[in-house]
């Protein structure tokens, strides 16, 4: 853990020449050095069944009790990989999960539907679902952008009339955004593929149309129109989620009256009867954004529905769609299916709600809203801290879901639990030991510190956190020098009250408090046995 004589003689010469003040640093642990660890900070998906906590993208969980994080390594399209954890819906020992991954067809980056795992036992076994895509039409079919009707689109039934539809043939722009479940049927909305259903737990699946943007209904007994264009701008009555946003899928669920809530960009849909009905006779009333009308939504993106299911109330999170910005984000509920919402956090983007404990707390872009008063009055949470560890200021929160012991919280800087309502908290992050290194980087080398994340930019990641490791209590130094070895920070390390992995914190700044210019920068830590050494990358 010692460096050789001369760095440490030039190191304490620049420490005397240069006289810079020191500032204390936030520093944190000792930190867990786990090797089963969650997949990655950044968590865009929570449920729970009682003791235990699931996430996504990593689809991981967390046992209360045990303090144990699985790691689905029989999941090997999540393991080992490319796909990840687009969607979660959890009940007892079956799991269901939405999966999808990073497509580069066409040569830009975007979201694809992979299809599904289920397991029946709790995560030691996992089943893949493979997701539905139509048929490509033969190549002598003579298919572009003027060709309407069969081969090139497909027919479909609905009320006793036949309709076409277009062809979903590619899985890109099809992330499964929601799943759920009730019995033997599978539900999973996608962006352009829309709802999808499996009355046979995936073994195979169908369509469910919902109506047009333009409708408040549909009916089997109603005929109707959908709106489509040509390459060359000719009108065509053909379901196409490229000219209809209403079938673009995002928010689903399926309440404890087994309702089915879809949400799209516009607006949200609501059936009784989308769970045993055949497709072609499944009804739904429609509610969308209205200007003017003081208890409709606030927007026609409904991208989070939750039931809090003591009290029959259904929650939506809206975010802005309309193309003349009268709607607004924030937050619904409905007490009445639809005919009336009352409004919460209107201007705030929120991603998820929740419900502990007789509180609801609201997961935002900018913190977590807590409202103890059914939704009176906010308070907002913009940072957590546990004794050893903390989610950074300016984190983005994604997710919200509880147990019956927790309330549980998922950001792009870790999860974090709570059982007082916020007092304090239990904070879940990726760990890197610095030695022996975790599930996912078994081979990762032994070193004695190391920064992350590394490049660090101060704009986009608030600050940088370095890990090191002290074999006994006592104090630490950090000294931060540029690339040409001028000290620009000095971080005080408290004494430690025994030995293990700590993390102090770094927001880029000089000892005069200004943010420093990009370019490589090198620290030392200096603890009673001696000097470690490290780099970190700094950016704009």
């Amino acid at each position: 853990m010692r460096s050789d004589i001369s760095n440490h003689l030039f190191l304490a010469i620049l420490f005397f020449a240069f006289g810079i003040k020191q500032s204390h640093a936030q520093t944190f642990g000792p930190v867990d050095d786990r090797h089963s660890t969650i997949q990655q900070n950044s968590t865009s998906s929570l449920e729970t069944t009682p003791g235990a906590v699931w996430t996504a993208p990593g689809l991981n969980a967390y046992f209360e009790n045990k303090g144990q994080i699985y790691v689905p390594e029989t999941a090997d399209s999540i393991f080992t990989g490319r796909g990840r954890v687009f969607s979660l819906s959890v009940e007892g020992d079956q799991i269901f999960a939405g999966l999808g991954f990073t497509s580069t067809a066409g040569g830009e980056s975007t979201n694809a539907a992979m299809g599904y795992y289920q397991s029946f036992n709790n995560g030691d076994t996992w089943d893949f679902i493979p997701f539905l895509l139509d048929e490509r039409p033969s190549s002598n079919a003579g298919c572009d952008g003027n060709s309407i009707g069969p081969p090139c689109d497909v027919e479909f039934q609905y009320g006793g009339e036949t309709y076409i539809r277009t062809r979903i043939t590619v899985p890109e722009q099809s992330p499964p955004y929601e799943v759920d479940f009730s019995g033997d049927t599978l539900l999973a909305v996608h962006w352009a593929s829309g709802l999808l259903r499996s009355r046979n737990n995936g073994q195979s699946w169908e369509r469910i149309i919902l109506p047009p943007s333009f409708e408040n209904e549909l009916s089997p007994e109603k005929s109707y129109q959908w709106f489509s264009q040509t390459s060359e701008g000719e009108t065509v009555n053909r379901y196409d989620p490229r000219f209809d946003t209403n079938l673009l899928g995002f928010g689903l669920l399926i309440d404890s009256d087994s309702r089915v809530w879809v949400g799209t960009a516009a607006g949200v849909n609501i059936s009784e009867n989308a769970l045993s009905a055949p497709a072609d006779k499944i009804e739904w009333q429609r509610f969308s954004f209205q200007p003017g009308i003081d208890d409709g939504l606030l927007a026609n993106w409904i991208i989070k529905i939750r039931e809090q299911k003591n009290l029959g109330r259904v929650w939506m999170t809206n975010w802005r769609a309309d193309p003349e910005n009268r709607d607004d984000f924030g937050l619904v509920y409905t007490d009445d299916g639809g005919e009336t919402f009352s409004h919460f956090l209107e201007g705030i983007r929120v991603n998820d709600v929740g419900f502990f404990d007789g509180s609801i707390f609201a997961a935002a872009d900018n913190g977590l809203y807590i409202s103890h008063d059914d939704g009176d009055s906010w308070s907002l949470l913009d940072q957590i801290f546990s004794p050893n560890s903390f989610i950074k200021k300016g984190a983005r929160y994604y997710a919200v879901a509880s147990t019956n012991e927790y309330l549980w919280v998922g950001t792009d800087d870790g999860i974090a639990g709570t059982q007082d309502s916020g007092e304090t908290w239990r904070i879940l992050r990726v760990d890197l030991p610095l030695s022996g290194g975790n599930i996912y980087q078994p081979d990762a080398p032994n070193v004695e510190s190391y920064a992350y994340p590394n490049p660090f930019s101060p704009t986009l990641h608030a600050s940088v956190r370095i890990k090191f490791g002290m074999q006994n209590p006592g104090p630490a130094t950090i000294r931060i020098f540029d690339f040409g070895m001028n000290r620009v920070q000095t971080l005080e390390v408290a004494p430690v009250p025994e030995a293990g992995s700590y993390e102090t914190t770094w927001d880029g700044t000089d000892e005069s408090g200004r943010t420093i210019a990009a370019g490589t920068y090198f620290y030392s830590i200096e603890t009673n046995e001696g000097f470690i050494n490290g780099k970190i990358i700094l950016l704009d």
